[in-house]
Order: structure tokens, then sequence, then C-alpha cells
């Protein structure tokens, strides 16, 4: 095990050692580097539509892309955000971004419009890149948009136009020099407190992050590799862990713009799908519906799935090795706020990660657990607070200095806000969360942002929003919600809706709890902890009364 000691601090190390980062090289360049020579290989091919792009399509529109955005007077530096669906042009659209110096702010195309021109507002974006069918949601943001596809807005610029009209383009004079310093991504993230924030990410973060994620990966797997992209490409898993990381080792990218079960099953099949990032509410859908029992499984060529972003249920591992023998289930711990991937399972053929454990320490990172009171590092087998340091931690949260000085300490510490512990052979486990995101069905909803919702209600005179367990979603935001006197006679029914009408729906309250009061501490924090306890005995003494 890499553990050195050093002035009593226990700092974990990779059990792999290091691997080298290059120091002169883009994101663009460094994952799209020999692609010439996989020039006819299908990159990416959408599910449903069969449309496809070749690597050398890749390379030829990313660079046409950043041509057109520099001709349009984008400038380095430059926020640009993406509301777009999992297609097969969104790493095109997010490389030729990065590659024209500018910085890439991916926005789930779910979002409510206010909710789009909040994170636009913040980032200080200038400019939109959509479809036709979302074009409703951002023509308001009085920014300039480009739409993909062949439909032309009379509002907005078209996708294909651009690109051929680049071609022509003299950009060179205007071309900055890019550096690995540069920030070249801002995805939003809510981090460690509830509000969102923009992350800065730099092309040296993402290339060290795919360096020290892909170091397992064996020179005979290099354009073998078939990945399902399925999560969504406006996250940091999506962009880097599923798009990145594939093109860098000339993969495949079957893309899927939403869950269905048929859809997914026929694509794992007709795809001959060989690596499947998923959540465990999918896991739970493959476990337990009869859908999957109408196809021929001894078709499947899937070697692995890796999960993330909500903790595996060990039942529900069990099932699933059970009904799909062979292949392997590779749990993974990741943030945003460290350009993806942080732990995972090996995939070289080494002693394989204990059960229920999120893997070992990757090359060139380093972890401690702390003592969340005393800050003290504790040693290995005792649960502390997940700290890692590499160069893949983040520049800090846009315009928030306050907020990133909470995050990352003084000796470049990013402080996660999971507890967790490492064992003696270097498995870590991540056992339970300081912080206080809900995470539904692997998207993270924000206590606070709902909360702020529910109190605009004209009958809500105090409101706390709280995680519940869910045997679907993981967990559902469940809303506890104190009435105004001349509120009385608002329904449950009428709090779910006004939610749900101001947020995405993956953010929407499940549940609503009429209280009399919300129990605060003396420093005004809700106590969280305490209304999930009320809630769950409550619906244990009503379910013992009903058997």
């Amino acid at each position: 095990m890499g553990t050195q000691i050093t002035h009593d601090e226990h700092i974990f190390g990779s059990k792999y050692g290091s691997v080298s980062v290059p120091s002169d090289i883009t994101l663009p360049d460094f994952v799209l580097q020999d692609a010439e020579l996989y020039s006819d290989k299908v990159a990416f091919v959408e599910a449903v539509t069969g449309k496809e792009y070749t690597y050398g399509q890749v390379a030829k529109d990313t660079r046409r892309f950043a041509k057109a955005l520099l001709s349009l007077g984008i400038r380095k530096g430059n926020v640009i955000v993406v509301v777009l669906p999992n297609v097969a042009e969104y790493a095109i659209v997010a490389l030729g971004i990065m590659a024209a110096g500018a910085v890439f702010s991916g926005i789930n195309p779910a979002s409510h419009a206010s909710e789009i021109k909040k994170q636009a507002d913040a980032a200080d974006a200038k400019l939109v890149v959509t479809n036709g069918s979302i074009y409703e949601k951002v023509k308001d943001l009085k920014l300039p948009v480009i739409v993909l596809g062949e439909e032309q807005v009379p509002t907005a610029m078209n996708w294909n136009s651009l690109l051929e009209a680049s071609e022509k383009a003299n950009v060179n004079s205007i071309i900055s020099p890019i550096n690995q310093t540069d920030l070249c991504a801002l995805p939003f993230s809510s981090g460690t407190t509830g509000v969102s924030k923009g992350v800065m990410l730099t092309h040296r973060n993402l290339v060290a992050n795919l360096s020290s994620t892909l170091y397992g990966v064996s020179p005979d797997m290099v354009g073998k590799v078939t990945t399902l992209g399925l999560m969504p490409f406006f996250h940091i898993y999506g962009i880097t862990g599923i798009c990145c990381a594939t093109l860098r080792n000339k993969g495949k990218v079957v893309v899927m713009s939403r869950f269905d079960l048929r859809t997914f099953m026929n694509a794992l099949i007709t795809h001959e799908v060989t690596f499947a990032p998923v959540v465990p509410p999918i896991l739970l859908q493959l476990v337990k519906s009869p859908v999957v029992d109408e196809f021929d499984l001894t078709r499947l060529k899937l070697q692995a799935v890796m999960t993330a972003a909500a903790p595996l249920a060990p039942e529900l591992l069990n099932a699933f090795e059970t009904k799909f023998p062979g292949v392997q289930v590779q749990e993974a711990y990741g943030l945003t706020e460290h350009s993806c991937i942080t732990l995972t399972h090996s995939s070289k053929g080494q002693m394989p990660a204990k059960r229920n454990s999120v893997g070992f320490i990757l090359p060139n990172i380093e972890l401690k657990f702390i003592d969340p009171d005393s800050g003290r590092s504790l040693p290995s087998n005792t649960p502390g607070e997940l700290c890692v340091r590499s160069q893949c931690v983040m520049q800090g949260y846009y315009k928030n200095q306050e907020e990133t000085g909470h995050t990352i300490d003084k000796e470049g510490w990013l402080h996660t806000g999971d507890v967790g512990y490492i064992d003696e052979d270097g498995s870590v486990f991540v056992v339970d969360r300081i912080k206080e995101l809900i995470k539904y069905k692997g998207f993270q909803v924000a206590p606070a942002e709902l909360e702020a919702v529910l109190l605009a209600h004209p009958s809500v005179e105090d409101a706390a929003v709280i995680p519940l367990p869910d045997e679907d979603a993981g967990e559902i935001p469940a809303a506890c919600v104190v009435l105004s006197q001349r509120g009385k006679d608002t329904t449950e029914e009428d709090i779910m809706e006004f939610v749900g009408s101001n947020v995405a729906t993956y953010k929407r309250v499940r549940q609503v709890h009429f209280m009399e009061m919300i129990p605060k501490s003396a420093s005004g924090k809700i106590m969280r902890r305490l209304l999930k306890d009320k809630i769950l005995i409550k619906k244990k003494k009503m379910t013992d009364l009903l058997l």
C-alpha cells in the first residue's frame, strides 16, 4: 500500500505508482491524438437514429467549429453554454469550444427556462448551443444562439451552415495560444453546500484525470471498447468519463438521449456494447423488469458495468451478478470538483477491489481521511471526511472565493464532504456524506434550491427538503412544510405542482409532509436528520398498523 506518513499525517497514495501526464497539450488535442489513424472508424453512433460520426469527421468538425466560433467573435476565456440532450455531435461541440480557447458549460436540457437563465448568467455566457426542440427555452436569454440539425430558426444561427462557412474563414490572426493552465470547462455543481456553483477546470485538470483513469487500459484494448453513452453528457461524468475517455482510446460511444429499457437492451445487443456506465436504478430495472426476459441475453457482449453517482445496495449487486453472470460490476467514485473519476476498480487484471467498495486510489492521486471536528488525519479502517489532492483538483468555484476556501485548503486538499475509510488492502469505502445533496436516480438535487422555491409559495411559512430512501430512485426529495394561517386549505398536491412548475422534472418534490415547525440548530441550520428520522418512524408505525 502506498502510504506515507509525514508530520503525523496519514496520507494514502496509489499502489499503482504514478503515470506521466503530458504537459504541453490541450484536452482536444490529447483525446484526438492519432485520430487520423482511425479516420474511418465510427466514434459516435446514435442508438435510435443510427446517425454516426467517424474519427475523421469528429477531428474535422471539431476544427471547423473552433474556426466558426472565432469568426463569430468568440475569444479565449469566453464561456459558451450547451443545452442539448445526448446527441452524436455533443463531444464535437464541447471540444470545438475548447479548441477555440473558449470554455464549455453544459446545462441539463430538462431544465426549466429560469434555471437555464440562472446558469447562463452565473457563467457570464457569451453564446448558446442548442437544438430546435429546446430553442424556446433559450430564445429570451439575449445571447446569440446556434441551433443543431437541419432545422432553420429565423433568429438563430444554423450549425451546418456555420461549419461550411468556417472553411473560408481566415482566423489565423486572432488565434490566441492555448495553455494547459487555461480554463476549458465550467460545469455547475452543488459541491458540499446546496447552491449550484461553476467549477473551474483547466485543460491540465482534465488531461491529468484521463491520464490517471486510463492507466489500466492496455495497448491491445485500444480501438476495441464500445461504451454506452447514456449518462448525461452535460455532466462531467458523461463528457470526460465517457466521451473524452473513449475518444482517447479510439473506442466507440453508442449514444442514448434518454433511458427506456427496451431501447437500452436493444442498444446493448445490436451495437455489441462492452462497457456500460449506469446508475443503480437502471441495475434495479435490469434485475426486476420482465422486459429484460424478452431479449436473448446470450447475445450480450457486455463485459462490465460501472456504477457511480449513488451507493449500490449489496442485495442489488448479488441479484445483478446472478442474472448477468460474467458481467463485472465496477463501482466508482468521483466528483465534478476533481474533474471526474477519483477512485475506481482496476481494469488491469490485478486483485479486484472488494465488493461494495468504490475501488482503489488511482495513480497520481493522494487521499486522506480527517476527523470532521478536529481536522486530524486518521489511520486506515477509521471513517472520516474523504479529502483528495492531485493535479485534477479544480481551480476553484467561479467568482466564489468564500466557497472555494471552504472546499480547498491551503495545502491543496479538496474536502469532499463524504465520509469514508480505506482498508489495509487499499480498497476505499464511502459510507455516508456530510453534505446534504439528495441523489435522485443519480442526479444531484440540492435541498437549498427546492427550499427557496417552496418559500416562494404564498401559503408556505417555512420549509425543509430532506432525502427519503426509495427502492427505484435511491433517494427522493421530500418536503417538510409549515403552512401559514391563510394557507390551511393548501394540499400536498398544490405544493408538488407548484415546485414542479418551477424546476426540472428530476428535482420535483415527490412527497409533502405538513409540520408544526421545522427544527433548527442554535446557528439556524435545519436539522434534517431529525426530520428524516421523525418521518421514517411515523411511516414505520403506519406500516405496522396496516400489518
